[in-house]
C-alpha cells in the first residue's frame, strides 16, 4: 500500500508518495496558481506518474498547507506546522528547531525529541523576508530567483539593507544601483537582512540545535550561508527540503491508515534520504 501527502502552499504545491517502509517513491511540485483544487490534483497526478502508480494504489491521503481543505481526494487534513515537524525529524532525527521560509510566510518551530510541537511563531501578515521578498529583489536587478543566491556569495563588501518590506526594498535597491554599488554586494545585504529577521522569529520560540531549514527558499545557497553566519553554526538542508511538508503529511497518512498514534509516533529516517 502507498500513502500520500499534498502540501498546497500559497505559491507552490508539493506532493509526495511513500510506501509501507516510508521510502519516498514519487514526488512533484509546481506553482499553485489561481485554481488550488486543480493544482492539488495535477501535482498529485504527477507524483503518481513518477512512482508508476494509479490513484487507487494510494490508501490514504493527507492534505496540508494553507489550501489543505481544497484537496478533494484527501482523507484528512493536518496543519503545515505539524507536517514540517514530522518531515524534518524524519530526515534529520536530531532536529529541534525548524525554519521554514516559503513564498509568502516564514515559520519558526521548536520540537521535542519525539517530534512534538513545543512552540512556534509565524510571520504571515506580510511578505517581508519571504520568497516573495527575494523575487522582488531579483526582478529589480534583472536576475532570476535561481541566480541571486550564487551571485550574493561572490560579494566582498556586503551592503547593509535597512528595509525588509517587499515594497520599500525595491526603492532601496534602486538607490544603491544608482550610486554604482555592485550587484553582489546589494544581494548579500538582502540575504543578510532576511537572515536577521528570520533569527529574530526563531528566538521567539527558542533556538535549539539541530536546526533544519525547510521551504522553497532553502534551495537558495546564499540564504543558507547568510543564516549560518547569523546563527554561528551549520544548519541542516536536504536536497528535498522543499518537500518536507508533504513528506510529513504522507507520514501522517501512513500512520493514520495503520492506526498508529501519529502525534507521539517515534521518528524514523526515510531510507531514500539517508546520507543527505
Amino acid at each position: 500500500m502507498y500513502y500520500a501527502g499534498v502540501d498546497v502552499g500559497s505559491t507552490t504545491t508539493k506532493a509526495a508518495i511513500l510506501d509501507d517502509g516510508k521510502t519516498l517513491v514519487g514526488k512533484s511540485l509546481g506553482p499553485t496558481g489561481a485554481n488550488v483544487v486543480r493544482a492539488a490534483r495535477n501535482f498529485f497526478a504527477e507524483a503518481l506518474k513518477e512512482a508508476g502508480l494509479e490513484e487507487h494504489d494510494v490508501g490514504y491521503v493527507v492534505g496540508t498547507g494553507y489550501g489543505r481543505y481544497k484537496v478533494p481526494f484527501g482523507n484528512a487534513q493536518v496543519t503545515e506546522i505539524s507536517c514540517h515537524a514530522r518531515g524534518a525529524i524524519s530526515v534529520f532525527p536530531g532536529t529541534r528547531t525548524i525554519l521554514d521560509i516559503g513564498g509568502q510566510d516564514t515559520k519558526a518551530i521548536r520540537i521535542s525529541a519525539e517530534g512534538e510541537i513545543v512552540d512556534f511563531s509565524m510571520n504571515d501578515k506580510c511578505a517581508a523576508g519571504t520568497g516573495r521578498f527575494l523575487d522582488a529583489a531579483a526582478n529589480v536587478m534583472g536576475l532570476t530567483i535561481d541566480e541571486i543566491g550564487p551571485v550574493s556569495l561572490t560579494s566582498k563588501a556586503p551592503l547593509r539593507i535597512t528595509n525588509v518590506c517587499t515594497v520599500f526594498v525595491e526603492q532601496e535597491i534602486m538607490s544603491h544601483l544608482s550610486k554604482g554599488r555592485k550587484t553582489e554586494d546589494i544581494l548579500r545585504g538582502v540575504h543578510s537582512a532576511i537572515a536577521a529577521r528570520s533569527l529574530a522569529l526563531m528566538r521567539r520560540v527558542g533556538v535549539d540545535p539541530e536546526i533544519t531549514f525547510t521551504g522553497g527558499v532553502s534551495r537558495n545557497p546564499g540564504m543558507v550561508t547568510a543564516l549560518e553566519e547569523r546563527l554561528g553554526q551549520k544548519i541542516n538542508v536536504s536536497p528535498l527540503s522543499q518537500y518536507l511538508g508533504c513528506i510529513g503529511a504522507a507520514i501522517f497518512a501512513l500512520e493514520r491508515a495503520q492506526g498508529a498514534p501519529s502525534p507521539r509516533a517515534p521518528p524514523g529516517e526515510l531510507p531514500m534520504l539517508r546520507g543527505h
